[in-house]
């Protein structure tokens, strides 16, 4: 039950983007075509999760023990860039298709402030492995969500008529508004 209380709370009640209001600039500014918006989903949800396994084994076999938790921000920042170089190495090696379909949103990742920030609520948190595991997976499939909301949203607004001066970023962030005030009324559900 614990484990579906942090998913819900991950994705509906804390959504990451829309309520945490971290990871606003990759989501607004890949959102203007779908599929650019799956391929960074999918690249998300791998690195996050892999991300955050990597940094809490740092912090509880590394940075505790040593007592050397002040370099925690640091130490994320350094796990997070050379992981994604990492995985960026091996799947153009080993996956050539699936390195291609990433394309540039692999190295976009490692600027993404959700994946640290991720990787810092899981230790402020106090979770162990598994739960943080669940917790990155959760807010891996929340961004995506409003990342995914946000690329349909746009879509539809080329269609439609907005005034000139509501035009590409007002109206995205207008609808960026009106998104986070819906999930707000999650509020409630999940303590």
């Amino acid at each position: 039950m614990e484990y579906i209380l942090i998913i819900i709370s991950a994705v509906l009640v804390n959504n990451i983007v829309l309520t945490r209001f971290l990871g606003l600039c990759p989501c607004l500014g890949v959102s203007n075509r779908f599929s650019n918006a799956v391929g960074m989903c999918g690249a998300v949800i791998f690195v996050m999760t892999l991300a955050t396994i990597v940094t809490y084994l740092v912090n509880t076999y590394i940075l505790n023990p040593l007592h050397i938790g002040y370099l925690q921000t640091v130490a994320y920042i350094l796990v997070i860039a050379a992981l994604v170089q990492m995985v960026e190495i091996i799947l153009k090696k080993v996956s050539r298709p699936l390195y291609q379909a990433l394309g540039v949103f692999l190295p976009l990742i490692t600027t993404n402030c959700t994946v640290l920030g991720v990787a810092i609520l899981v230790i402020q948190k106090e979770y162990n492995l598994l739960e943080s595991v669940v917790f990155a997976m959760a807010n891996a499939i929340g961004f995506s969500m409003a990342l995914i909301l946000f690329s349909s949203i746009r879509e539809q607004l080329d269609l439609a008529d907005v005034p000139e001066g509501m035009r590409g970023t007002p109206i995205t962030l207008v609808i960026a508004g009106l998104l986070s005030l819906a999930f707000m009324g999650f509020a409630g559900i999940v303590h």
